[in-house]
């Protein structure tokens, strides 16, 4: 995989790319950012461009050094990801034994660390003892959504490669031109850091089929509300979108922003202007003020729905929530 290959993280690219160059490449790295903006897949494309026989400062992709990363089966990477909930001590004790035997085919071996913020406080320590004692056959990279989670001792002695989120104007083109459908790519790339993630949204049944309940749960709260409750048992609840109510807060979270740009009459950039014909009366029945409220009430409720709160009342609750709002005094 060429850096190329990777979407956006322009800064993070230079920075890896010209310690290529210079032949000066950390002995450890913190991959930071949030889920999906390319960090496993700029870890794998760095452990390339380092193993590659044919380029100084990415990868050719044809060399069999390049192919052996790209296919998975480089007996000199190391992938560690979390065991249930944490990386173990045993994980990392496991990484230790292969410190002291050399690289079988290459000069360099490489430790991913996946999620590294789940390391145990025993793991973490493990691991620092390699980093206290870095040695020049070996990289390790730090993939995690909060660097600044690690323990300061670790974070001190790994150069800090910081990702940010795509920007969404080049994330909707990019999926426009794979042709996906507009209605779901906006709501997609509001919810994603970056364009693989978006792209999976995008393309997921369920997804489409919970933007969908959010509109009808929405307009119903307003036309028919006994029906919201029973939308709520039958759509969500008691089906397969169950296990994505965080998604429909989220999704919800984006209407109520919607409303609070058609009461100000801003409608360049809605979420769902397919459903404007319906929403934009709606959001003047009340004043901006309410539907700001509105919003931040959701994404509280949305908290406690992670606090392990009962789905049902709580999505009920929501509903009666919106359902209660104050008259517009514009």
């Amino acid at each position: 995989m060429s850096f190329n290959d990777i979407p956006g993280q322009t800064t993070a690219k230079r920075m890896l790319q010209n310690s290529l160059r210079r032949g000066k490449v950390s002995h450890a790295y913190i991959f930071s950012g949030p889920v999906g903006t390319g960090r496993k897949a700029m870890a794998f494309a760095l452990a390339q461009a380092i193993y590659c026989k044919e380029s100084e400062d990415d990868a050719c992709g044809e060399c069999l050094e390049c192919r052996k990363v790209l296919h998975g089966n480089h007996p000199d990477i190391h992938l560690v990801e979390p065991d249930g909930a944490t990386i173990k001590i045993d994980q990392i004790r496991t990484l230790q034994k292969e410190f002291a035997y050399k690289a079988t085919a290459s000069a360099t071996k490489i430790y991913i660390l996946v999620q590294a913020e789940r390391m145990t406080t025993q793991a973490a320590n493990s691991l620092l003892k390699f980093l206290e004692e870095p040695s020049s056959s070996v990289v390790a990279i730090l993939i995690t959504e909060n660097g600044h989670a690690l323990l300061p001792t670790i974070q001190s002695r790994a150069q800090w490669v910081s990702f940010t989120p795509m920007p969404r104007r080049d994330m909707m083109a990019a999926l426009q031109q794979e042709g996906l459908p507009l209605t779901l790519i906006r709501p997609a790339v509001h919810l994603a850091a970056g364009l693989g993630a978006a792209r999976e949204l995008a393309t997921a049944s369920w997804f489409a089929e919970m933007r969908n309940v959010v509109l009808q749960l929405a307009k119903e709260t307003y036309t028919r509300f006994p029906q919201a409750f029973m939308t709520i048992q039958q759509k969500l609840t008691k089906s397969e979108l169950a296990e994505h109510l965080p998604t429909f807060y989220d999704l919800l979270t984006l209407w109520l922003k919607d409303m609070v740009q058609l009461c100000l009459l801003r409608r360049e950039h809605l979420v769902y202007p397919d459903h404007s014909d319906w929403m934009e009366p709606l959001a003047r029945t009340r004043d901006v003020r309410e539907w700001i409220r509105l919003t931040g009430q959701a994404v509280e409720l949305q908290k406690r729905l992670r606090s392990n709160a009962n789905p049902q009342l709580l999505l009920e609750r929501t509903m009666i929530a919106i359902q209660g709002g104050v008259i517009c005094i514009r």
